[in-house]
């Protein structure tokens, strides 16, 4: 296996924790459902391949929710507390209206799951629950409104289980179990929900003594031994921002190539390469609207923006396979005076590796379009980074390299000096000569953030375009078409990605209906008559 794949396990794992961040759910959230899934399908008399299954699907239940992001935002204005409110049933009655416009949005959702199943090679019982997940007992489901035994019984299991786990945690266990009887016979089959109730307390009790057993979800052993792209985790997590596609795989293909430059071994850029393809994951935890947000943000926003390293860093902590690559990930907006986040950290207490992802990082933002600005050249692009560094929040000589490394073809790797020069020159600056850390909402790391819209894209299906690595085939690029939008400012700050102006959106008017999706036309938006886009407005680096 190689440092920029995953086993099966880790993979399925790391989806999960994005699509549970998508939906405002705790991050064991998919893990707990997967276990109580795996275990009412045992009581149900299952064999052991249903099981597994169950336990896959309820790991990759909510991997399409990157996709539906944008339109659930334009639909109910917070994609990220909306769906949490939607699955635990705090939303008024859905309308008729609303019920109309969540069905395209829904279907993108299992496709797009269903799809993203395949590009792992689970078995077609696991995408066939992906692809019907939103289907009921008594037919008033989707995509088919199929009903009672067409419907397949791993979709009852992950239902249930989804169902208590999360309303046992937002109203306690005796209201959701209610919810699971008043359900039984209209949502999935009375006798399963009455199992399942029979066995909730003692299933809740063995998940609330520990952390959910991965033995519990995962799959046969010898399914696990495939490896997993980790362009796909990138690919799924930019599915958010749809215009961003393919960010983190430049990212890493710069930050791979640059660490050659400069002499460091190729294990340390292959794992720069590995952390820069999973910089992004914690972008999910983030509603569109803040990312929306025209203008300066609000130090409440600032303090959101702050977390999305953290995020990864959980992640780095939850998956063991990932540890080593999503630590370095979590270091990705980090600078040398102290003023990145989310550890403030400044200095030697930086190495090289991270100082070169968080040079990487923001250069490629730099280089690549925007919706509100075209890329910059690289001269640009190399006098903004210049000047951070200048101003003590980049290492000269990583940016240096990365300049170089961007304009052209690399020439043979520079002497495996750096990281001695980097040390050295270090130890002779006293803590006090070094740039004190910037406060106050406007500061954001000493660079500036991007944001901007999504692209116009008529079929999103990322997923399906990548083949069984994680790769675009035929070497595609599949980066979506941008236009300016929003003023900017420049370099890039924790998602350096998706701003713009953000449409009013009612108040909210759903309630759970099983479907907690979006995405569909909603996001595919377009001027109105007569409007023009505004140029980019010039902002000072450092401004926000």
């Amino acid at each position: 296996m190689s440092a920029s794949t995953a086993s099966l396990t880790d993979a399925i794992l790391a989806l999960a924790f994005v699509g549970d961040l998508s939906m405002g759910r705790s991050t064991d959230h998919s893990r707990r459902t997967a276990c109580l899934a795996g275990w009412l399908a045992a009581e149900a008399g299952a064999g052991p391949e249903a099981q597994n299954h169950a336990r896959a699907a309820a790991m990759l239940r909510w991997s399409g929710c990157t996709a539906n992001a944008s339109g659930f935002a334009d639909l109910l204005g917070d994609d990220v507390a909306s769906r949490e409110a939607m699955m635990a049933q705090r939303l008024p009655p859905m309308s008729a209206q609303m019920h109309s416009l969540i069905v395209p949005l829904a279907l993108i959702h299992c496709e797009i799951s269903g799809d993203i199943a395949v590009t792992l090679g689970m078995p077609s019982g696991v995408v066939l629950t992906l692809r019907r997940i939103f289907e009921r007992h008594d037919g008033k489901g989707m995509p088919e409104g199929l009903d009672g035994d067409a419907v397949p019984s791993t979709v009852y299991f992950v239902n249930l289980a989804s169902d208590l786990e999360i309303l046992a945690r937002a109203h306690g266990r005796e209201a959701a179990l209610a919810y699971l009887r008043a359900q039984g016979g209209a949502k999935y089959p009375a006798a399963l929900a009455e199992l399942c109730i029979a066995h909730a307390e003692a299933w809740l009790d063995t998940l609330d003594a520990g952390e959910p057993d991965t033995a519990g979800w995962r799959l046969a052993d010898q399914q696990d031994t495939a490896d997993v792209a980790l362009s796909l985790l990138a690919d799924v997590t930019e599915l958010k921002l749809p215009w961003l596609a393919g960010y983190a795989r430049r990212v890493a293909s710069l930050a791979s190539r640059a660490a050659a430059r400069l002499g460091l071994d190729a294990a340390i850029g292959a794992e720069l390469e590995a952390a820069a393809l999973l910089h992004g994951i914690g972008r999910a935890a983030l509603p569109n609207r803040l990312w929306d947000t025209p203008g300066r943000l609000s130090s409440d926003q600032w303090e959101q923006v702050r977390l999305v390293p953290y995020w990864t860093a959980r992640a780095a902590q939850q998956i063991g396979g990932l540890r080593g690559a999503a630590g370095l990930a979590s270091h990705a907006y980090e600078r040398l005076d102290g003023s990145g986040y989310f550890r403030g950290l400044s200095g030697t207490a930086l190495d090289v590796p991270q100082r070169l992802l968080a040079g990487a990082v923001a250069c490629q933002a730099l280089l690549d379009a925007r919706p509100w600005r075209a890329a910059h050249s690289i001269d640009a692009a190399a006098g903004l980074l210049q000047a951070e560094a200048a101003a003590g929040r980049f290492d000269p000589e990583v940016i240096t390299a990365l300049v170089e490394t961007a304009g052209g073809p690399a020439p043979a790797p520079q002497a495996a000096r750096h990281a001695a020069a980097v040390a050295a020159r270090d130890r002779g600056a006293a803590p006090d000569q070094r740039r004190p850390q910037q406060q106050g909402s406007g500061a954001r790391a000493g660079v500036e953030p991007e944001h901007g819209a999504h692209a116009c894209r008529e079929h999103l299906p990322q997923a399906r375009l990548l083949d069984a690595r994680g790769r675009h085939p035929q070497g595609a690029d599949h980066r979506a078409a941008v236009k300016p939008k929003a003023p900017a400012s420049e370099l890039t700050d924790a998602g350096a990605f998706a701003r713009t102006t953000s449409k009013k959106a009612g108040p909210p008017a759903a309630t759970h209906t099983g479907c907690a999706a979006a995405g569909g036309p909603a996001r595919f938006r377009r001027l109105p008559p007569g409007r023009a886009w505004p140029a980019s407005a010039p902002t000072p680096p450092g401004s926000r």
